[in-house]
């Protein structure tokens, strides 16, 4: 009969199967085999790779099948039905170019079923239905089909069929004639397999536990990506990355930044978006992006106008207009000027913030404040490291960025009210970003990058220097504002605190008119301040009222005069000046500097029977105290000079108190004031009503200098004094006393405790 070879396949009796045959042996094999009576061998090659077999490419065992159909394939392929009938062993090949005709023999495979066979064949079907759960390559209902069949031979060859070995393995389960060896082969074979599938379902496992939630995110991200890029997508992460990308690409940051940028972007484009580390690379990269790197305004420099700009804003204050005006005309010489660090020192309410604001616009720069009243934290200047939850920049890159120019007016406001605790210290933090020298490479914790401060014209306000760090204080240029004089509030008052307030309060400059009269008794009656946030108060509190006239109807038209000014305010909160009324004995106006500018002191001395005991009240600090004690001392050691009784100590007790005991007092500069009391009381003459003095005391009667005179001077001139003693180092600071003021002030220099008596006590002192 005709022989047909099959390349990787066996087939076994009782099998139906299609074939695509493709060979033209074959082929005529097939055409001879339906000619006769459609019987065909069926024999594997050993080497499935070769075309044109031989016969000794074949195995000798194989398989006698009947075509059940055949149907030729527009490719010329012929696809066949067949069906295996027996096992046949090919005995003789007849020479033949056409096809392979061979001689074979059946075999006989008639069994007779034993309780053996039984029990061999209930293994294999139990073995059978373990590996159909574990390879799931088999279907469940092929388990039924086979387990129907009750011929021990037949069972071992459907089996056989289903299981993934090798065609050797098939070849030799075929060539097997005895029927329990052939269940026992395929037994064996079915728990190798078994074994070979548990194994790899154990691995599959352990792999997929060590596969992690991320790395599964990751593949699943990037099959994301790769859809979003086929359907054009910009929605998702890709067209955020690029957009990002374009932004650093035109903020102008320099090669360095922008390589550090692109490099966390990078970063950030790998990472799932659900991990921790994604929002704080984004936060990073659009800090750095929001940040001004080359966008600068260009200042008006314009001289004339800047001038104009702070006069119309702001009255007096002629120091500080002059420094920027400077700062204006060396700008416009060179046009590289580092940009200044000025600091405006004075009481609460001068018009220190607002100034600062006036500046920026008077340049036409961009102004930024931060407040830094309360600041302990270092970090709040330099930032928070990326490590933290939460990290930020610092208070000045924040300012950078709201500013979004690289040279604005920045304000440090409040800037001696910073502390320090275990968390650092604020105020050297800020050495770096006020120093000229550095400030072009300032380095912030979040950052981390240099960022160039240099542009940035830097203003800080402060109400006490004294608790400014040295070094920190060493960095700044200081500009004092001292109070205003009654001539400088009254014309403040009318041309910005009055319309200010009329607009807030929604009253035209007919509904309300406030004299002149009426403003200079607010100021002297109704407010006690270096500035003049008070008497803002105070003029908004008459708008309220005024308001309330309008609108009930009694009045259009509200006019405030001194004479009903207490219609509007009440009685007078404070006596006009603070100067005695009749001349007195052992009482001194001394002059001092407080936080909210000048003021006057009334320094009391009284004498009781005692043995010399010296006591001081007035919540006195310890630098009054030893001024007291220093002048004391002076006058018992000169009481010849003084004309007092060498012994006035065994026989007096001395009481020396300082009004307004609740408010602490301090500072070196009521020397004079205390000796002149204390030589008032000893010798019975009254200090003169109308005199002030300001100075420190030696133990030789030296008068020593003190500081803050131009607000000392003001307050002589708000309290109604007539003339100043001052020491006589201090003759340079005079310049600095408003012209109106001085015109009003006899200021007398002295150097000596005996010049000090000679002008201050009534009569003359031997």
């Amino acid at each position: 009969m005709p022989l047909l070879p099959l390349r990787g396949l066996i087939v076994y009796p009782t099998m139906v199967l299609h074939l695509d045959v493709g060979r033209d042996k074959s082929v005529q094999a097939l055409e001879k085999a339906m000619m006769d009576d459609h019987l065909v061998c069926l024999v594997s090659q050993k080497d499935m790779g070769i075309d044109e077999p031989t016969k000794e490419d074949l195995y000798r065992t194989g398989t006698l099948a009947k075509i059940k159909q055949m149907l030729k394939l527009p490719n010329g392929t012929m696809r066949v039905l067949v069906e295996g009938l027996n096992r046949v062993t090919v005995t003789e090949f007849e020479d033949s170019e056409e096809y392979f005709v061979v001689h074979v023999e059946k075999q006989n495979e008639e069994h007779q079923v034993d309780v053996e066979d039984k029990a061999l064949m209930r293994t294999l079907l139990d073995y059978f239905e373990q590996y159909i759960k574990l390879s799931k390559k088999v279907s469940v209902e092929t388990l039924s089909t086979v387990s129907d069949i009750e011929e021990p031979g037949r069972l071992a060859d459907i089996v056989a069929s289903h299981l993934p070995i090798k065609i050797q393995l098939k070849q030799e389960i075929l060539e097997i004639t005895d029927v329990k060896e052939r269940l026992n082969t395929i037994i064996s074979h079915i728990q190798d397999e078994q074994e070979v599938l548990q194994l790899e379902k154990k691995i599959g496992q352990r792999v997929k536990k060590s596969m992690e939630r991320t790395q599964k995110e990751y593949y699943l991200r990037e099959q994301m990506k790769a859809i979003q890029k086929e359907l054009g997508d910009k929605e998702g992460k890709t067209g955020e990355v690029a957009t990002l990308r374009e932004k650093i690409e035109a903020s102008g940051m320099t090669d360095h930044v922008k390589q550090v940028a692109f490099k966390e972007l990078d970063r950030y484009e790998k990472i799932p978006a659900t991990s921790a580390e994604s929002s704080v690379i984004r936060n990073y990269i659009e800090w750095l992006i929001a940040l001004p790197w080359t966008n600068e305004t260009e200042d008006t420099l314009n001289i004339h106008n800047a001038e104009q700009v702070l006069n119309d804003e702001h009255y007096g204050l002629e120091k500080v207009k002059e420094r920027v005006l400077e700062y204006l005309a060396v700008q416009q010489l060179t046009k590289s000027l580092k940009g200044p660090i000025l600091c405006l020192a004075g009481p609460p309410g001068v018009g220190k913030t607002s100034l600062a604001r006036s500046i920026a616009t008077s340049l036409d720069r961009h102004f930024v404040r931060v407040s830094l009243g309360g600041v302990r934290d270092e970090s709040e200047i330099r930032g928070h490291r990326r490590t933290y939850v939460g990290a930020m920049p610092g208070r000045i890159i924040q300012g950078m960025k709201k500013a979004g120019t690289i040279n604005p007016v920045f304000l440090l406001d409040e800037i001696d009210k910073m502390s320090n605790d275990f968390r650092g210290d604020p105020s050297s933090a800020l050495l770096e970003v006020l120093d000229p020298e550095q400030n072009h490479n300032f380095s912030d914790h979040y950052i981390e990058e240099t960022y160039d401060l240099s542009k940035v014209m830097f203003v800080a306000t402060a109400n006490n220097l004294a608790t400014i760090p040295g070094p920190l204080r060493d960095r700044m240029e200081i500009i004092q504002i001292a109070g205003y004089t009654e001539l400088e509030k009254l014309e403040i008052a009318k041309r910005h605190l009055l319309l200010r307030q009329l607009e807030n309060h929604g009253l035209q400059k007919g509904n309300l008119q406030i004299r002149d009269d009426a403003l200079t008794a607010i100021i002297r009656l109704y407010t006690r301040e270096a500035g003049v946030r008070n008497l803002e108060r105070e003029i908004a509190s008459i708008c309220r009222k005024a308001a309330r006239i309008v609108v009930s109807g009694e009045k259009k038209r509200v006019v405030v005069t001194a004479k009903t000014l207490e219609e509007f305010l009440g009685k007078p909160r404070f006596r006009y000046g603070q100067a005695e009324t009749e001349d007195q004995v052992g009482v001194a106006t001394g002059l001092a500097y407080t936080t909210v500018g000048g003021d006057t002191l009334a320094i009391e001395v009284s004498l009781s029977p005692g043995k010399g005991r010296l006591v001081l009240t007035g919540k006195l600090g310890d630098v009054m105290k030893e001024s007291a004690q220093a002048a004391f001392s002076y006058v018992r050691s000169n009481t010849e000079k003084l004309g007092i009784d060498e012994k006035f100590y065994e026989k007096h007790d001395i009481h020396i108190h300082v009004p307004e005991g609740a408010v602490p007092k301090d500072g070196p500069s009521a020397g004079i004031t205390i000796a002149t009391a204390l030589v008032s009381a000893l010798t019975g003459k009254p200090v003169r009503r109308e005199v002030g003095m300001t100075g420190e005391i030696t133990l030789r009667g030296r008068v020593l200098p003190i500081g803050g005179l131009k607000e000392k001077s003001l307050s002589a001139h708000r309290a109604g004094l007539t003339k100043i003693l001052i020491p006589h180092d201090n003759e340079r600071d005079i310049e600095d006393i408003p012209d109106s003021v001085q015109e009003e002030l006899d200021i007398v220099l002295v150097s000596h405790v005996d010049q000090v008596l000679e002008h201050a006590l009534v009569g003359e002192v031997k």
